[in-house]
């Protein structure tokens, strides 16, 4: 069962990682648009939904399955392991921002430029990396 739970968890990282890269590419795009127009009134229900039907479940499917592979192989006293899990935290801020911009922009309230979304759009890439090397080399 082990096996199965780790490649739920690995295609839930991918559908979290897919949907966190591309909101913030979203929110560049809404950027350009007016507010109230057609092309923001569709931004909004994209960036809503994608949140929603892709990113949270993943997001929450990814930490459930998690859970139990490193409690199952007890591997949360691995030193990799509590780094990974800081930059998983770290993660979930970013999650956090992502909410709060859907938030505003479907309150019509345009806080950020399109730059800010550009390099928030590079954090979870990098902390992507980070993980997967901590996962998979395992150097401490």
């Amino acid at each position: 069962m082990y096996e199965w739970v780790k490649a739920f968890h690995i295609i839930a990282v991918i559908a979290w990682m897919a949907g966190m890269l591309y909101l913030p590419r979203l929110f560049v795009y809404h950027c350009e648009a007016d507010p109230g127009s057609r092309q923001s009134e569709t931004f909004k229900v994209m960036e809503r939904r994608l949140l929603r039907l892709i990113i949270n479940p993943a997001m929450i499917a990814t930490w459930v399955l998690g859970l139990w592979l490193v409690w199952q192989s007890g591997l949360y006293r691995a030193h990799w392991f509590e780094a990974k899990f800081v930059l998983v935290f770290l993660l979930m801020g970013v999650h956090g921002v992502y909410v709060r911009s859907v938030k505003d922009f479907a309150a019509d309230r345009r806080r950020r430029s399109q730059k800010y979304y550009r390099v928030l759009n590079e954090i979870p890439t990098v902390l992507m990396i980070a993980i997967v090397v901590l996962a998979v080399v395992k150097p401490f």
